[in-house]
């Protein structure tokens, strides 16, 4: 199946977008998604007690969008959020919710858009704006091959012209990119990759550690360039000199056996990584890493999906299982989002929030309590293509109609 309101997807009960259930031809893609105006947000039953979110609602923050994809700050003190338009601009939303006429960034002449295709991360160096440098992934004109690239940039925007490019992998199908950045901890570079597309992973990706399609990789940014590459290999990655499999895979692969790591998030207080996986015709999942980790985790595609075999018999536990995961009968593709850490929400405190693309339902995870079934605490009816954190901890939410909106739990 597919990704995001605009962003294809083959389930005829699902909505028309989801992030990675689509199976369009290598050449397709797509139509760039609706932009009507969101609906009005949904109520919230206030019934939690700490750290037992029951209800949530979405509090309207800013609108007027085109199709945003993405949601991050800047870690720079501001406030600001820095949302991706899918067809290659990145606005700025002040803190009180209005969205700056000039753009931080535009390189629409770039990118190809459309169905799950478009500009799909962005990551800000951890010493913005010391290290004047950020970070982009997005599918290119003309091939739809995905692109990593650097940026230099000050406070306001970003140089358009100053593109440095770290990485470009061929994408073989126009489904299943990935998309998501995020630096870790560490320091080091996360980027999520697809299988490259179609359906069930005709091309054996994501079992295959030598391959960068349906995995997560990792790179350092900041150490010196590895040979015939524009970035430096973590000595540590599992498949490095340094690693554990030395030389049994692509040295930038972190984790693999994942079908479409739209996006995944990290743990501000422990670390650990969560990955939401869009799953094939019948399973969603959501992994987790624990912090500290060592990397070299197969969570399974496409031998497993979600904790199913796939295809015939299998031994589930010779991959890593989802800590989560739910059935078609709630959604069809599954929008990882973030552990709550701040502090306007305390009901939220250490719970992992999630949703549906297709079906605009809300799931949350009591994760620091070591609750892992999905509980839904609200049904937005809205097409949720992402979430990010501001600087405070507090969580927003991108709907492809057009607008953002905090989550806020009453």
């Amino acid at each position: 199946m597919a990704l995001l309101g605009a962003l294809s997807i083959a389930t005829a009960a699902c909505a028309p977008s989801a992030p990675g259930n689509s199976q369009p031809p290598a050449t397709s893609a797509a139509s760039a998604p609706a932009t009507s105006p969101p609906a009005s947000p949904e109520s919230a039953t206030p019934q939690a007690t700490p750290g037992d979110p029951t209800h949530l609602r979405l509090a309207p923050f800013a609108i007027g969008l085109n199709s945003p994809v993405n949601v991050a700050n800047a870690g720079d003190g501001s406030g600001r959020l820095f949302v991706n338009e899918q067809d290659g601009v990145i606005r700025v939303i002040g803190p009180g919710g209005t969205v700056r006429t000039e753009p931080f960034l535009d390189i629409r002449r770039l990118v190809l858009s459309g169905g799950e295709q478009g500009l799909l991360g962005l990551a800000f160096h951890p010493g913005f704006p010391g290290q004047p440098r950020v970070f982009v992934d997005y599918t290119r004109v003309p091939d739809g091959a995905t692109v990593i690239a650097e940026y230099r940039a000050n406070a306001e925007r970003a140089d358009p012209a100053s593109q440095r490019v770290l990485l470009v992998i061929a994408q073989p199908f126009a489904n299943h990119n990935g998309g998501q950045l995020a630096f870790g901890p560490d320091g080091d570079l996360y980027i999520g990759m697809g299988d490259g597309g179609s359906g069930g992973d005709p091309f054996g990706n994501g079992q295959n550690t030598r391959a960068l399609l349906g995995k997560v990789l990792r790179i350092d940014v900041d150490g010196p360039q590895a040979a015939g590459k524009a970035y430096a290999i973590p000595v540590d990655n599992p498949f490095a000199a340094g690693g554990a499999h030395p030389g049994a895979g692509a040295p930038e692969v972190w984790a693999y056996g994942l079908r479409n790591p739209w996006r995944f998030s990290f743990d501000a207080a422990n670390g650990d990584l969560y990955i939401g996986d869009v799953g094939q015709g019948a399973w969603e999942e959501i992994d987790r890493q624990a912090g500290g980790s060592h990397g070299g985790q197969d969570y399974g595609w496409n031998v497993m999906e979600g904790r199913h075999c796939y295809r015939g018999a299998c031994d589930p536990s010779a991959y890593v299982a989802p800590i989560a995961e739910y059935g078609h009968d709630q959604g069809c593709a599954v929008i990882g989002g973030s552990v709550y850490r701040g502090s306007q929400q305390p009901v939220l405190r250490g719970v992992y929030v999630f949703a549906d693309d297709c079906s605009g339902t809300f799931f949350s995870l009591q994760v620091d309590r070591g609750r892992l079934a999905p509980r839904v605490v609200l049904e937005s009816h809205k097409s949720i293509s992402s979430f990010g954190t501001a600087e405070n901890g507090e969580i927003y939410a991108a709907d492809l109609g057009g607008a953002i909106t905090h989550l806020v739990a009453d």
